[in-house]
């Protein structure tokens, strides 16, 4: 009769598959658990660019909820055995509440700004191209925004420094910025075409791509920034 190995139960492909779907599931649970307050009252928000700054102040529980669950997926394990995605989704959330928001309450801030003069061009008087250009801008904010909090969950730097390195990042690695646009460019499709929730829907297989498409970044900042 053969025997089976006391370590082997959990290291298989169907177990690191589980275990993986499980880190998804509890990350994302823990994700709009955090972020609820905020999220509640975006969704019971009117589609009107008079309420942007209350989305703006919805959406900062957000920023946090989004870092500390990059930390759990970064630190997630492979063994089903060896599975504690709360605690570590927690610990990121403790580590990483407080320099998350340091970024994210300006990009939110900024982006509003872009978004309700978007919104409000007509009544600017500028002319047409200005319109391209402060949509350019937007999106390269929230590109930068990202490369912004991949850092911030998964290193201790002061803000200043996270924003120079996530700036530097986007030139850097057109690779890490492309993949973030394509999630970028994804997301809005999947929101326009079916549901507003859906970004919150997928927010861990999102933000679990974005790490992956972040390798580049987050080798060379290990490597060349971190003592």
């Amino acid at each position: 009769m053969s025997t089976v190995r006391a370590d082997a139960f959990g290291a298989g492909p169907l177990s690191r598959a589980a275990a993986l779907i499980h880190t998804l599931v509890t990350v994302e649970a823990l994700l709009l658990l955090t972020a609820a307050p905020g999220l509640a009252g975006l969704f019971l928000l009117a589609p009107d660019p008079a309420n942007l700054p209350l989305a703006a102040l919805c959406l900062l529980p957000l920023g946090p909820s989004a870092a500390a669950a990059l930390y759990a997926l970064h630190h997630r394990g492979g063994d089903l055995t060896e599975l504690r995605p709360s605690r570590v989704f927690l610990r990121g959330w403790r580590l990483g509440a407080g320099p998350a928001l340091k970024l994210w309450a300006p990009l939110l801030g900024w982006l509003t700004v872009i978004a309700f003069t978007l919104t409000h061009f007509p009544a600017t008087g500028l002319p047409g191209w200005w319109a391209f250009l402060l949509a350019v801008t937007g999106v390269g904010s929230l590109l930068w925004g990202a490369h912004a909090l991949v850092l911030t969950a998964l290193f201790a730097f002061r803000a200043r420094d996270t924003a120079r390195l996530a700036a530097y990042f986007l030139f850097r690695h057109p690779r890490a910025t492309l993949g973030a646009l394509s999630l970028l460019i994804l997301t809005a499709a999947g929101t326009a075409l079916l549901t507003e929730a859906l970004p919150a829907l997928l927010a861990a297989p999102l933000l679990l791509s974005l790490l992956r498409a972040g390798r580049p970044l987050i080798t060379e900042t290990r490597e060349e920034f971190t003592a």
